[in-house]
């Protein structure tokens, strides 16, 4: 028994590639489940099976009450027979116990098959995704097992199978069954049927792979791969850069005599694959990304609406090869390069800028500059159109003259670049600041334009003003916008610019006040002004003039020094309090009159007028504050006047 449990083991092991603790796993799941079939025991009840590795028997345990008398065996036990396993047991506790049941060899082996034969395809799909999970984007090898229309199916390691569709192959590839095939590990998707693996060889990644597995400066950092663009099966850019000094990116590519480009190619059914130096200038990387055609000039338009845009200028014999066959050479390298590549011939761009010179306002200023040059230009281009022959000199000529109107054209709109930075940034300073704080979704207005604003992809209620000011244009064209909708728009913004200048210059208004505040709780010896109240007036028949009664001050200071030493020290920090309190009143009294309110005690002269009649104002004049010094209080008090009626009488105010 314990030679064929062992071979039987083994063999699933070696054939199902698992380690050891799942099968093991599998087998005791198994064995626990044709136990619950074989006496219809609950799947509440705890039940473990245990398998001997170097016998293959198998024990059952099974958790059972603890009872005097059993009445159902497959859930109770004895008390006799519960000592025996834990000494400690009680009537009514729970135990473990072995309950393997008679000839559970053979019930098993017909019961748990199908549950081992589960638990091992789980395992085995688990596995797979997991080894294979990790190698995304590696290049891994296969047998074709089977062609159809929809693809090609590959036997990869673990016994596990990848799929090929159509799209994922190199065009006029063809795979026949057993031929072993290197793809590209492209996704992992998992099914109700275990793991799908996609596999590829037209993703770019893919040329990618091979070049680092056939150039060891690529693997080793030496060089790096910049972009790839592909066309699978036609052509193929490369753009390399080297990352040490001294080495030829290019170079370490082809290989000797084309050798490692080659061994490439053949893999990619006879690819053809254009490498080039990648360059930080984006002009020098467009005239080699256009390779094997020469180019006369590159002009880059970065500062336009759009796409970048870039135009080439080649020789007119060179404009079918930077063309390319359907536009496949120029189509491949605007994706190498990643910008928009128009190309024209020499002639045809002369010709172009001739008649921008000619006719367009905005290049009058080239157009003075090259006046005297415009009557030949105009020859040499009949000529050429007469398809009479035209000299190298000739050809120098319109090159020159194209490469100054491009450059010209390039500088105004990056003048008209600036331009418009310049009123970007003039509008958003006379945006309030607290508007780029408040979000989109805040703002006020009506659902219908919020509906409208929000596809704008602007994130702050700041940002709208800013575009509403400098290209209000753009707003009006969304879907949606019209005459009333942008009306709406603009009294909302007109409101919240309103309300956010008045939150603006409210602290400034407040700042005295404030001073104030803050002098009051530090020094606690200023007392609160008191508000302007209205004197009372008698009741009489003859008019009596109402005059504002000045606010009460009282500032007190001690006047006596303090032994610190005999004091103590809560008397030290009480004079340095004090000492604190006189620097703030030093502080305070140095302020304006107006800045602590001390305006208040400025007398006033007033015309005698009827009550009837609006008061007048004279002129104010200022006076002095007196204070001095009561000894009997020990504080310092302010001397003030106040007028009741036509008299003045004199008080002390504390």
């Amino acid at each position: 028994m314990k030679n064929e449990f062992t071979l039987a083991f083994n063999e699933v092991l070696e054939d199902k590639q698992l380690p050891k603790e799942v099968i093991m796993e599998a087998l005791e799941a198994a064995m626990v489940s044709a136990y619950r079939r074989a006496v219809n025991a609950s799947n509440a009840q705890h039940v473990e099976a245990k398998i001997d590795p170097e016998s293959g028997r198998v024990v059952i345990y099974a958790e059972k009450e603890v009872v005097e008398t059993v009445q159902d065996p497959r859930t109770e036990v004895s008390l006799r027979e519960a000592q025996k396993v834990d000494p400690e047991a009680e009537i009514g506790s729970m135990v473990v116990v072995e309950t393997t049941p008679r000839n559970f060899g053979r019930v098993a082996a017909q019961t748990a098959r199908q549950v081992i034969q589960q638990r091992i395809r789980e395992a085995e799909r688990d596995a797979q995704f997991n080894h294979y999970s990790k190698q995304l984007g590696e290049i891994v090898s296969g047998v074709v097992q089977a062609v159809n229309s929809q693809g090609v199916t590959l036997g990869l390691d673990m016994k596990a199978e990848g799929i090929m569709p159509r799209n994922q192959q190199i065009q006029g590839e063809r795979f026949r069954v057993h031929d072993r095939v290197r793809a590209l590990l492209l996704e992992v998707k998992i099914t109700t049927r275990g793991p799908q693996i996609i596999l590829s060889r037209a993703h770019r990644n893919f040329l990618r792979r091979l070049l680092e597995n056939e150039v060891p400066e690529i693997y080793h950092g030496m060089v790096e791969i910049r972009s790839i663009a592909r066309e699978p099966g036609q052509r193929s850019k490369v753009a390399v850069a080297a990352l040490q000094p001294g080495v030829d990116p290019v170079g370490a590519c082809v290989g000797i005599r084309g050798v490692r480009i080659q061994a490439i190619v053949r893999e990619l059914n006879d690819e053809k694959i254009d490498v080039i130096e990648w360059s930080p200038d984006p002009a020098v990387y467009i005239a080699k990304a256009l390779s094997p055609a020469r180019v006369s000039g590159v002009y880059l338009n970065e500062h336009g609406k759009g796409i970048k845009t870039a135009t080439v200028v080649v020789p007119e014999d060179q404009l079918s090869l930077a063309i390319g066959r359907d536009g496949q050479n120029a189509r491949l390298a605007a994706k190498l390069t990643g910008w928009r590549i128009d190309i024209k011939s020499l002639p045809e761009a002369a010709t172009d800028a001739l008649y921008r010179v000619q006719n367009d306002p905005s290049y009058a200023a080239i157009a003075e500059e090259e006046a005297e040059l415009l009557p030949q230009l105009e020859a040499i281009l009949a000529k050429k159109a007469e398809g009479r022959p035209v000299t190298p000199e000739e050809y120098q000529v319109m090159t020159h003259f194209v490469d100054r109107v491009e450059r010209g054209l390039l500088s105004q709109r990056q003048a008209e670049k600036q331009a418009e930075q310049e009123r970007q940034r003039i509008a958003q300073a006379n945006v309030p600041a607290a508007a780029f704080d408040i979000p989109l979704e805040e703002f006020e207005v009506s659902d219908r334009v919020y509906a409208v604003i929000s596809e704008a992809g602007l994130q702050s209620v700041g940002e709208l003003m800013v575009q509403m000011r400098t290209d209000p244009d753009s707003i009006l064209k969304l879907s949606g916008m019209g005459p009333k909708g942008m009306k709406e728009l603009e009294e909302a913004l007109d409101r919240l610019e309103q309300t956010l200048r008045e939150q603006e210059a409210q602290p400034a208004e407040e700042a005295p006040a404030e001073v104030e505040t803050a002098a009051e709780p530090a020094a606690e010896a200023v007392a609160e002004t008191a508000p302007v109240e209205e004197e009372a007036v008698e009741e009489t028949t003859e008019p009596v003039e109402v005059t504002e009664e000045a606010p009460e001050e009282v500032i007190e200071a001690s006047a006596e020094p303090v032994d610190e030493e005999a004091a103590g020290p809560a008397a030290a920090a009480e004079t340095e309090t004090m000492e604190e309190q006189a620097d703030l009143l030093d502080e305070i009294f140095s302020l304006p009159p107006e800045a602590i309110g001390f305006d208040e005690f400025i007398d006033e002269e007033e015309e005698e007028t009827d009550t009837r009649k609006p008061k007048k104002k004279g002129k104010k004049k200022k006076k002095y504050v007196e204070m001095e010094y009561d000894p009997d209080q020990d504080i310092m008090v302010v001397k003030k006047k106040r007028k009741r009626g036509d008299d003045w009488d004199e008080s002390w105010d504390l």
